[in-house]
């Protein structure tokens, strides 16, 4: 008997420009997936609502910061497309304004929006509703913004792995 393979979970994390949080956040999911072997259930991905910095990679000081955590951070940038709200499972936002952002590119395009959250709504801290945008500060604002998304990354494993695919047992 054969059974059709299930689909992966997609997870899209969108942040203003894609150079600093959502490289990061897609990173930080990614490096969690594989610590637990659960890359083969998950398609992972970032993007950012404007398409300034298209094609790049992320931030220099973004990526140093991860990489003292041991956490890659491989993707380029690239700017949201209306497609992605229909492609992508869950759609995480970094704050306010990317969420009104994203919500409004669905209202736009008549899709539905209840898959588009903040992803900070999957953090154990309470009281922090956004994860603020590290670009114009020092060091320290890239370190606590990895603390925040990893934070919150571990979160949202723990909800999304009853409905990821699981590894066929031989």
């Amino acid at each position: 008997m054969t059974t059709s393979p299930q689909q992966p979970v997609r997870v899209l994390f969108v942040c203003l420009g894609n150079i600093c949080r959502s490289p990061a956040a897609e990173g930080v999911f990614l490096d969690l997936l594989a610590s637990e072997g659960l890359e083969e259930g998950f398609l992972v991905d970032s993007a950012g609502t404007a398409g300034w910095h298209t094609g790049k990679r992320a931030d220099a000081r973004m990526r140093e910061a991860a990489a003292r955590r041991g956490i890659p951070l491989p993707s380029r940038a690239r700017q949201l497309e209306a497609a992605d709200l229909e492609a992508f499972d869950h759609v995480l936002t970094m704050d306010a304004d990317n969420l009104a952002e994203v919500r409004r590119l669905a209202t736009a395009h008549g899709l539905d929006a209840g898959h588009i959250r903040p992803l900070l709504s999957h953090a154990g801290r309470a009281g922090i509703e956004e994860v603020p945008d590290p670009y114009y500060g020092g060091e320290e604002g890239f370190e606590h913004v990895l603390d925040l998304l990893e934070d919150a990354c571990k979160g949202l494993l723990e909800e999304l792995r009853p409905a990821a695919p699981q590894a066929e047992s031989r």
